[in-house]
């Protein structure tokens, strides 16, 4: 399943010309809407000077627009290009709808089984991270 899925996140990145660098930052942005380059270094958890090559590559590509901070004209923020978040969406709605069709053909029971499995999974997850559950 964990090689699916990164086969999958390769062929996205592909089908939008961006490494795994670049499209986990075009996750970030596309969940949170926009954020700073320095918000951004963190989620990413790379230096803000490796940050500021993701960002420009992602503007140079169209993927990503700077536009300046609401409140303070010092900043500037990160946002997701529209084209690009549709594009994006083209390539996992797909397994997204498959996904969900999935689960509506479960019984309420077998839907309780595979949850209380996964939080178990997540636990051990946590566990090995160190971080509490």
């Amino acid at each position: 399943m964990v090689h699916l899925s990164r086969a999958f996140e390769r062929q996205v990145g592909q089908a939008l010309e961006v490494n795994a660098t670049d499209l986990s930052a075009m996750e970030h942005l596309i969940r949170e809407g926009s954020l700073t380059p320095g918000e951004l270094s963190r989620c990413l958890d790379i230096s803000t000077a490796a940050t500021t090559l993701v960002v420009d590559r992602l503007v140079a590509l169209g993927h990503a627009q700077r536009h300046p901070h609401s409140s303070d004209r010092r900043k500037v923020v990160v946002v997701p290009a529209q084209e690009s978040v549709s594009r994006a969406f083209q390539q996992l709605l797909p397994v997204i709808g498959g996904v969900a069709a999935l689960t509506q053909d479960l019984s309420d029971e077998e839907r309780e089984v595979i949850e209380a499995f996964l939080a178990r999974v997540v636990d051990v997850y946590q566990s090995a991270l160190g971080s509490p559950s």
